[in-house]
């Protein structure tokens, strides 16, 4: 039981800056977070003709069907009242490519937390509690170096971090569009540099805080330090 308590204090190391990564996109994938970039002073206004009501709503609908199981014509239902489709064909296949990776991210943190819940359960039950929280001390460490290269990348190029991310996620240049297309309208550069840096200060924040917890917790009990 010791050993795989150990092994299991590893693997909470290795896992954590996904499951607080996770956590922090999952606060910002809402409208709430829509609705404050668009009413945020110098945020870029649509030059192609959305206001914003028409934004936040079309934003709204496109966030839904990332979250949801539907199928990808959901997205080709969603038309202007002139009947044209607010997306074409290939945004509709980066948004199912975008869907897709969301969704198989969300089930590996469904899985992981089952994890370490089982983790939990085995470690505090052999009094090994401690293991936990070193586990949790070290990733939240790790954590902490991830989101601080990130947020480094952002203030040297945010450009060329975003396009690294997509390389590394996405086949070819699926993921580039026109200046006139829907997504670019309704989630514009701007959107995406803000939801990098909130992302890096939730994730980062939660780190500190899991820091300052788990730096007395990960000794035993009868540990003099």
């Amino acid at each position: 039981m010791k050993t795989i308590n150990s092994i299991g204090s590893w693997l909470l190391t290795i896992t954590l800056p996904f499951i607080l990564i996770m956590f922090a996109i999952r606060i910002l994938f809402t409208p709430l977070f829509l609705t404050f970039e668009y009413n945020f002073p110098g945020f870029p206004a649509d030059n192609y003709g959305f206001n914003k009501e028409e934004r936040l709503h079309w934003g709204k609908e496109s966030m839904r069907y990332l979250f949801n199981r539907s199928h990808e014509s959901s997205l080709s239902n969603l038309r202007f009242s002139d009947g044209s489709t607010i997306y074409n064909e290939r945004e509709i296949s980066h948004m199912v490519d975008v869907k897709v990776l969301l969704l198989k991210s969300i089930d590996v943190f469904n899985v992981v937390i089952i994890f370490y819940a089982l983790f939990i359960f085995t470690a505090f039950k052999g009094n090994e509690e401690y293991k936990f929280w070193k586990g949790i001390y070290r990733g939240s460490w790790l954590t902490v170096g991830l989101i601080a290269g990130i947020l480094i990348g952002i203030a040297v190029s945010f450009n060329q971090l975003f396009t690294l991310f997509h390389k590394l996620f996405f086949t070819g240049d699926t993921w580039l569009f026109n200046l006139s297309d829907t997504l670019i309208r309704l989630f514009p550069m701007r959107l995406w540099q803000d939801a990098f840096i909130f992302m890096g200060i939730i994730t980062l924040g939660l780190a500190v805080l899991l820091i300052s917890i788990g730096r007395k917790r990960r000794f035993p009990e009868t540990s003099i330090q």
